[in-house]
């Protein structure tokens, strides 16, 4: 069964965790990049905020097969 995690800004990825999403809160770019490279394999959607977005830039392309969406801003 796949999961769904959030990273961003903790005031915007908190809130997921009510309905059951893995939320990751990340003030900064480093620990964006952290976050992601920590995800455990079994998340099949990752939400990102569009600075955590920017954070990983061309890296999150790399996604390990899983669905990638930038929230809006």
């Amino acid at each position: 069964m796949a999961y769904i995690a959030a990273i961003g800004e903790r005031q915007r990825v908190i809130g997921f965790s009510a309905v059951g999403v893995t939320a990751h809160p990340a003030q900064d770019a480093e620990a964006v990049r952290a976050a992601w490279r920590a995800l455990p394999a079994d998340v099949g959607l990752v939400l990102l905020t569009p600075a955590a977005a920017e954070a990983l830039g061309p890296e999150r392309g790399g996604g390990e097969g899983r669905l990638v969406a930038v929230m809006p801003s």
